[in-house]
């Protein structure tokens, strides 16, 4: 494939707040701890030392969970060396979406992966291992119950309530049938199949089917998937859970932050409660609020006294779940981490919770842009080299593209902005005129030079009508490759499923991923198939 860089400031697709982290504006630097290069990591590393970690209870639990995947020694090394005081994880994290859901699941692990071995090659007196967490208590179920391939959606339908990752697989097995015929007949198509089979025939719950399959994609490149849904976790995460319960510190923190950040421009991302966990049980996983000197559970009868709700925490940490505002704090305790690989919204609503983790006392990672991309196939590439565009001409909006192709592209001249200076001279003198016989007249000339123009544009739009009809075919194959590849007028990677390109190159796909996807270069990347 052909590579191409654009940087990422020339892409209008993302966001502001994201073109802002990313490219370094100022007003965000007091939001975030660490400068992003790989020099500031010498600082992460020694900040991170002296937060401590309880390295015995995750070995335990990561070797306890990869007990039930495939053996994989490279993985069970990079285990083994988390009980070091000397290794440390790069983070990366997502809801468990169905077949893994959106490219940019993929484009995350790789851009995780990478950062790992740049680390462990600038660094060698450490060891870092990168990290996928699943976010297996997340309840969202609308957001992870389909996925789009091939120009089809393949959508789960289920009944079950709580975390996704808790549902069982039973509800998969007919997805797969459909999924079957898409995927093709060819040789890397039916590897493929055969994977997920595996995967969610052989697994009742689904964080742990989901869990087996990103193994299996990943664990040539010494990636851990991890489950952080673990009784012996939250028990470690117990004096937080107390603090954040009882004393309620989050919401304040988190809306001072989110005031200074308008203040400097940027709309807060994700809303703090008063309470920032989840109760969760099999098919619940429901809002904690304190009402009435007690805390109940929203949606059931469950009704704590303050005793009651100690005890619970103390008795049961597993059911008490983290929000989107805790999540990062209880990631942060149990991991020796030291960055977090997101995207332009994660990192927006980590930019929140810099005070929020002072208070707790817990290290604040350097946050770290995901690497975007883009993948043309050869016929797309052909379409494009016979219209005569760029590839950086898909970037701007489909009717100005369409318009701009016209007037470069038609046999006459269509745009009228020689006459409209011509009758802008001519009202220019008969306003000047005017004005010397009754200046009263100026605003009854201005009045018909306004008409003028207007009718002039209106013509000018009756002219690239006709044209575009008559270059139909050019402007129905322009609108066809906006869609393909800015679906929605979002990006690519926000829609389409890997497993199309997979069925095609199979593991090479992800090698031709990882030889360009390095998180510290903030270009977007388009790979051009030829």
């Amino acid at each position: 494939m052909q590579v191409l860089k654009f940087p990422f400031g020339d892409v209008p697709q993302f966001a502001e707040r994201d073109r802002a982290y990313t490219l370094g504006h100022p007003a965000l630097r007091s939001f975030y701890k660490y400068d992003v290069h790989i020099q500031a990591f010498d600082q992460v590393f020694k900040d991170k030392s002296h937060n401590p970690t309880n390295r015995s209870v995750l070995v335990q639990v990561l070797k306890n969970q990869y007990n039930q995947l495939a053996e994989s020694p490279l993985v069970m090394a990079q285990i083994e060396k988390l009980a070091h005081p000397n290794t440390f994880t790069v983070v990366t994290a997502h809801q468990p979406s169905l077949f893994t859901g959106p490219l940019y699941f993929i484009y995350k692990i790789i851009s995780a992966i990478n950062l790992a071995e740049s680390l462990n090659q600038h660094y060698p007196a450490y060891h870092t291992v990168p990290v996928f967490v699943i976010g297996s208590e997340d309840h969202d179920f609308d957001e992870v119950n389909h996925l789009n391939l091939f120009g089809k959606r393949i959508e789960w339908q289920s009944n079950e309530q709580g975390a996704v990752g808790m549902m069982k697989t039973q509800a998969i097995k007919p997805l797969l049938e459909e999924l079957k015929p898409i995927l093709g007949e060819s040789t890397h198509a039916q590897q493929l199949f055969d994977l997920l089979q595996k995967a969610y025939n052989g697994f009742e719950n689904y964080g742990e089917a989901t869990q087996y399959f990103i193994n299996e994609l990943f664990k040539q490149y010494g990636l851990v998937v991890f489950n952080m849904n673990e009784s012996s976790l939250k028990r470690i995460f117990i004096p937080f859970i107390k603090k954040e319960i009882f004393e309620k510190p989050s919401h304040a923190l988190v809306v001072n932050t989110q005031q200074s950040l308008s203040e400097v421009g940027f709309s807060p991302q994700a809303t703090a409660r008063e309470i920032n966990f989840f109760y969760m049980k099999e098919q619940l996983r429901a809002r904690i609020v304190f009402e009435e000197e007690q805390y109940k559970v929203l949606g059931t009868n469950l009704v704590f006294t303050s005793q009651e709700m100690l005890q619970e925490i103390e008795n049961h940490p597993e059911r008490f779940s983290p929000n989107v505002v805790m999540r990062p704090i209880y990631q942060e305790v149990i991991l020796p981490n030291l960055a977090y690989i997101g995207g332009g919204g994660e990192l927006a609503y980590w930019q929140e919770r810099l005070t929020q983790f002072s208070f707790f006392g817990v290290n604040f990672p350097m946050l770290v842009r995901r690497n975007s991309a883009m993948l043309l196939d050869s016929s797309s590439m052909k379409r494009l080299e016979k219209l005569g565009l760029q590839i950086k001409d898909l970037f701007e909006d489909t009717e100005n593209l369409i318009k701009r192709f016209l007037k470069e592209n038609s046999s006459s001249e269509l745009s009228l902005n020689h006459e409209k200076i011509k009758v802008q001279l001519i009202f220019d003198d008969i306003v000047s005129r005017a004005n010397d016989v009754d200046p009263t007249l100026k605003k009854t000339v201005l009045a018909e030079q306004a008409k003028a123009l207007n009718s002039i544009g209106i013509l000018e739009g009756k002219l690239l009508k006709a044209e575009k009809s008559r270059q139909e075919t050019s402007v129905n194959q322009i609108r066809t490759l906006r869609e393909k590849f800015f679906p929605n007028k979002g990006l690519q990677e926000r829609f389409d499923n890997f497993m199309s390109f997979y069925t095609k190159y199979g593991p090479d796909f992800f090698d031709i991923l990882k030889q360009e996807l390095h998180p510290l270069q903030t270009d977007f990347i388009v790979f051009c198939e030829q």
